[in-house]
């Protein structure tokens, strides 16, 4: 509020004048030139900065999404060959069995066929040895038969005295070698 002293007029309602509107202008065209600066050297970085990180962040973002995408498709290729493993792992577990039950085959044919050989010898040693005993009594009974004649030729004896001989000779050989 303006006090006005006696004698004094006051023309103007809002105190324009030549003077405030020259320093209103050169104001405004202070301030436009201020704020071309300011948008030259303040606004135009900071919009570029903001470009430049909102350019970043989507890049980022996109190489994150490529990412992902990546990732899921090596999970799923991943899942088959984990799936193809555990199908190979049986293959070779069927395989190895089957393997192992044709060795096991293999190794029983080959210890009954062993065992064929074996007794088939111990049955022809049997037959050796059988024969082999059998051709020493013989030896024997022929050894026994000459001592005998040797005997007989020499007392001249009769029939009672070779039967006695005969009976002599039977008991000293034994009877387990006449029955074999």
């Amino acid at each position: 509020m303006i006090l006005l002293t006696a004698g004094e007029t006051y023309d103007r309602m809002f105190g324009l004048d030549w003077q405030l509107l020259a320093d209103s202008v050169l104001t405004l065209i202070a301030v436009f030139v201020l704020f071309l600066l300011m948008s030259y050297f303040l606004f135009n970085p900071a919009r570029k900065m903001l470009n430049d990180r909102k350019q970043k962040i989507k890049g980022e973002l996109d190489e994150a999404r490529i990412s992902l995408e990546d990732a899921n498709s090596l999970k799923a290729e991943y899942e088959s060959k984990l799936k193809d493993v555990n199908k190979e792992a049986e293959e070779i577990l069927s395989d190895a069995r089957r393997r192992a039950l044709e060795n096991e085959n293999r190794i029983i044919a080959e210890a009954k066929e062993e065992a064929a050989r074996i007794m088939e010898r111990a049955r022809t040693e049997a037959e050796l040895e059988k024969q082999k005993l059998a051709d020493d009594v013989k030896k024997e009974i022929i050894s026994v038969a000459s001592l005998m004649a040797g005997k007989v030729v020499a007392a001249s004896m009769d029939t009672k005295v070779q039967d006695q001989l005969i009976e002599e000779t039977l008991k000293e050989m034994g009877e387990n070698t006449w029955l074999s």
